[in-house]
């Protein structure tokens, strides 16, 4: 190999193992509640880790120590000098009063919000050209017209217009925001706590694509299990204080976390018998004290220091729910029910009987209608159009992912119990404590408010609210948002054994897969078509979600999510059924057709210019009225574009 073939290489190689970021022994409690105790980790270049842990272990914590957003009580923290960190909240960014670009320049504190100043004002109608003066003044400085151009850059790519409220998008196109904000530091490193919260199944899979794409380490925490096996190229569990690092995907995690806990088990065993032995023997009485040996005693009472430091492994969930009496053979049926809000079909002629025993996963995109059709089910709306026929013996338990069923300032206990020392299940009565230790809430933690709980946590306590009460009919609405993956498991080996009916509107591919036996796909413009298996099964057969809409989405009145504000869209066919005719255009729109794509390859052209203008190095000396000209023009060009684009969708998609 020649010298400058063996440099190139070893250099490749220097690139490939960089290490960006280093903890030592890193030490957090929180009173008597330790989080972190001696946890070490090296995070090289171009690594997607996986951290997993138990709900309440402090994964988010971990995160906010390596943002810089906290500090450890002890050990140390060391960034490779200059490193960029962006970050994705478990909690989206409020929306209030705000646009898509305020939200996203936030990511660049100083300078974000001279840029978000400068944006609303060239938007106004009389803008203070003083106040105009002054922010490019201090925008050139920072160097600003970079980082703007960087927002430009990041929202095109997410498809994210700059002008949109925040109030007006669903979670998932908040969610979409929050990943804009947390790329357009152009991060080395990108820490995202469940990043599948709120997102829908075809955004799940771009989010996908966008993070294998991503040059820079990721460091995740999240319970699906789908998006782990794909994205990780190795695992971290936060174990009693202790990060444990495990290579390869989740199933060899797996494997070689049980021999750990095994040969764990075999150790303490043993551990526990010799100290039994020597206590034993120092309680032997005279005889043994006059003949006792001096560094046996020492060496037992180092025995009970290492035992009383022991950190015990945190239980099983314990996860049972009382069916009850059997409902009824037939539990609802609808006949040719249609419903929608507007001009929008949310369900069009439904016609549909759901029998007892059941087990049926809603697929869909965000604000298709899911929650909608769950309060037809239940009769808590009642739809505009056909009949809704309820069975007989009904008793119903519905686990809402806004968690509006939970009183967050009173205590995990009276939530529960509302008071009492008793809760009744399957017929029997058990001491609250006794029952909320089945979910993994300590005493201490039993008698916190709600909402010093983590996410997960609330997640497992709402469970424990609604397991309280007999049911034969479980609506679960996200049940698995924020929870861990262990206690992922336990609730759907309970679902795989519930003997009732149940009805499952669920983005995680794994957990609809083993829990399901059908599917109700929301294909479009009101209409939902049935199909046998879970989610595999449906892509198996051709199932597809509808394209995404051109526009942002709104919340529709009393739905209790958020309900597309496109126009009406043609639905998918299903597959072995013959498509209907096609409506040919008129000769007016067919002339708009064919000269739509000579109109986008103006606009391209010309976007090309203006931001060849833009990117010119002198292009922020000039006269602002020439800058703020040029700047309209670009942004007018982009949405002339944008809206072309979908008009030519729309009619060829028309077109016979």
């Amino acid at each position: 190999m020649r010298y400058n073939e063996a440099f190139a290489y070893a250099f490749t190689n220097l690139q490939s193992s960089m290490t960006l970021l280093r903890l030592e022994q890193l030490q957090l409690a929180y009173g008597t509640h330790v989080l972190l105790d001696g946890a070490d980790l090296v995070l090289e270049k171009g690594e997607r880790l996986a951290l997993v842990g138990r709900n309440g272990t402090g994964k988010s914590t971990l995160m906010s120590l390596i943002e810089g957003r906290a500090l450890p009580d002890g050990g140390n923290i060391w960034r490779m000098p200059g490193l960029r960190v962006g970050t994705l909240l478990q909690h989206l960014p409020p929306a209030e009063g705000r646009t898509i670009f305020d939200v996203v320049a936030e990511g660049l504190p100083e300078t974000g919000e001279l840029l978000s100043q400068y944006q609303h004002l060239i938007e106004s109608a009389d803008p203070d050209m003083d106040r105009l003066a002054t922010l490019q003044t201090a925008i050139e400085a920072r160097d600003g017209w970079s980082y703007h151009q960087r927002i430009d850059t990041v929202l095109t790519r997410l498809g994210l217009p700059a002008t949109t409220m925040m109030e007006g998008l669903s979670g998932g196109w908040r969610r979409r925001v929050a990943l804009a904000r947390a790329l357009v530091v152009d991060p080395d490193v990108l820490l995202l706590d469940e990043p599948t919260n709120h997102l829908d199944l075809d955004t799940i899979h771009w989010l996908e694509e966008q993070l294998l794409q991503f040059n820079g380490s990721v460091l995740f925490i999240t319970h699906d299990r789908a998006f782990l096996k794909r994205l990780s190229t190795g695992i971290l569990e936060l174990d009693r204080g202790r990060l444990g690092r495990y290579p390869g995907d989740y199933e060899k995690y797996q494997a070689q976390k049980q021999h750990e806990l095994e040969v764990e088990s075999r150790e303490r065993d043993e551990f526990d018998k010799k100290l039994a032995a020597e206590e034993r023997w120092i309680r032997q009485g005279v005889k043994a004290r006059r003949t006792r040996n001096e560094g046996r005693v020492r060496a037992l009472e180092k025995l009970r220091s290492e035992r009383a430091e022991r950190r015990e492994r945190q239980g099983n969930a314990n996860i049972n729910v009382d069916s009850g009496e059997r409902s009824g053979k037939r539990v609802v049926e609808l006949e040719n029910v249609s419903h929608r809000f507007g001009q929008d079909w949310v369900v069009r002629d439904l016609s549909i009987e759901i029998q007892r025993g059941d087990r049926i996963g809603f697929i869909g995109r965000n604000g298709a209608g899911k929650t909608t059709l769950l309060k037809i089910l239940l009769g808590e709306l009642e739809p505009q159009e056909g009949s809704v026929r309820e069975g007989t013996n009904l008793k119903v338990a519905y686990f809402d992912q806004l968690r509006a069923g939970l009183d967050m300032d009173a205590t995990v206990l009276d939530n529960v119990a509302g008071g009492r020392d008793q809760v009744t299940i399957n017929g029997r009565d058990r001491h609250v404590m006794s029952y909320l230790q089945d979910f993994l809430f300590s005493p201490d933690r039993a008698r916190q408010p709600v909402r010093a709980l983590s996410g997960g946590e609330s997640n497992r306590l709402l469970l424990a609210k609604l397991f309280t009460q007999p049911a034969n009919v479980l609506v679960l609405d996200e049940p698995t948002n924020d929870l861990d993956v262990e206690t992922l498991e336990l609730l759907e080996e309970l679902l795989i054994n519930f003997d009732g009916t149940l009805l499952l509107v669920s983005h995680d591919r794994a957990f609809m897969d083993n829990v399901v036996t059908s599917v109700l796909a929301f294909e479009g413009d009101g209409v939902i078509r049935d199909y046998v298996g879970g989610y595999t099964d449906w892509v198996r057969q051709g199932g597809k979600l509808p394209p995404a809409p051109g526009e942002m989405r709104g919340r529709g009145p009393d739905t209790g999510e958020d309900i597309a504000a496109e126009k009406k869209s043609t639905p998918r066919e299903k597959a072995g059924t013959p498509a209907p005719a096609k409506k040919k255009l008129s000769y007016k729109l067919q002339r708009e057709l064919d000269q739509l794509p000579g109109q986008i390859e103006q606009l391209e052209a010309r976007i090309a210019e203006l931001e060849a203008t833009i990117g010119s190095a002198n292009f922020y000396q000039q006269d602002s009225a020439t800058i703020d000209a040029t700047l309209e023009e670009h942004g007018n060009a982009l949405q002339s574009l944008e809206q072309a684009m979908e008009r030519w969708l729309e009619l060829e998609s028309d077109n016979g």
